[in-house]
Parts: structure tokens; sequence; C-alpha cells
């Protein structure tokens, strides 16, 4: 039984990755068409310069932006849709 709520965890995160990154895709490419530019609206959060950490021999680089748009918002709840269907 431990095992199939690993699975559908794993189903729900891969569905909400899939649902974000399409509904950002979708999103830029709807920016050019007037109709559509409201999905492309969105915030962007993260760090506007990366951190880095010299240790002398190995550099390390940590940066982290993220852009939520109404599309990818769309795309999660589709995916959260999906996944309940399954």
């Amino acid at each position: 039984m431990k095992g199939a709520g690993v699975k559908n965890s794993w189903a729900l995160f891969l569905l909400l990755l899939t649902g974000i990154v399409l509904g950002g895709f979708i999103g830029m490419l709807a920016e050019g068409v007037p109709a559509l530019s409201w999905l492309g609206y969105g915030q962007t959060f993260g760090l506007d310069t990366p951190i880095v950490v010299n240790l002398g021999l190995l550099v390390i680089t940590f940066g982290l932006t993220i852009k939520i748009t109404i599309a990818s918002i769309i795309g999660v709840v589709i995916a959260i849709i999906i996944y309940r269907f399954l």
C-alpha cells in the first residue's frame, strides 16, 4: 500500500510540473496576440543577482527566478483536474 501513495505523489508532481511549463509556454506565446495578452500577465519572484560562494578551489553560484503567469495558474488547475480523474 505504501508504494501506491508514492506513485500517486510522483504522478501529481509530474502533472503539476507539466502544467506549469506548458502554461508558461502558452503565456509566452500569447503575449504577442492582443486578445490573449492577459494570459502572459504575471509576477516574477526570486533573486535579482545570484549568490556566489567562493571556496578557493570551488566556486558555487546559487540563483532562482520563478515567473508565475495567469496561463501557468490555469495549467496547474487543469493538471489538478486531470490528476483527480486518474
